[in-house]
């Protein structure tokens, strides 16, 4: 079972960029699509964007879409989320799961199973 650890968030200024990573363990990674999930205060968490397998299969969600890049190194065991021109509604806990890849291609980012990590704070200030 892979087991996945989320870094790089931070506070930014709005506008700002910031590189966040998923690093696996546990499993070889290139086994698995990935997809990043976020939750603000008071909100339920909700899928923004996944890879598949292979990274040539993509997809963001509205809230994201062309202010973020994904992006996976398998012989590093990570996964990336660029997150680029970040806005104060930006800011939530980012958690990076293992999700279903034919869901993937489908445009749903839904996690395989409910085992979620701490996940990392990305802060943007007005």
């Amino acid at each position: 079972q892979v087991q996945l650890v989320e870094s790089g968030g931070g506070v930014v200024q709005s506008g700002g960029s910031l590189r966040l990573s998923c690093a696996a363990s546990g499993d070889t990674l290139h086994y698995h699509a990935i997809g990043w999930f976020r939750q603000a205060p008071g909100k339920e968490r909700e899928g923004i964007s996944c890879i598949s397998n292979s990274g040539d299969s993509t997809y963001y969600s509205d809230v994201i879409d062309g202010r973020a890049t994904i992006s996976r190194d398998n012989a590093k065991n990570t996964v990336y989320l660029e997150l680029m021109s970040l806005k104060p509604e930006d800011t939530a806990v980012y958690y990076c799961a293992t999700v279903w890849l034919q869901l993937c291609h489908a445009k749903v980012v839904r996690a395989r199973d409910e085992q979620w990590g701490q996940g990392t704070q990305v802060t943007v200030s007005s």
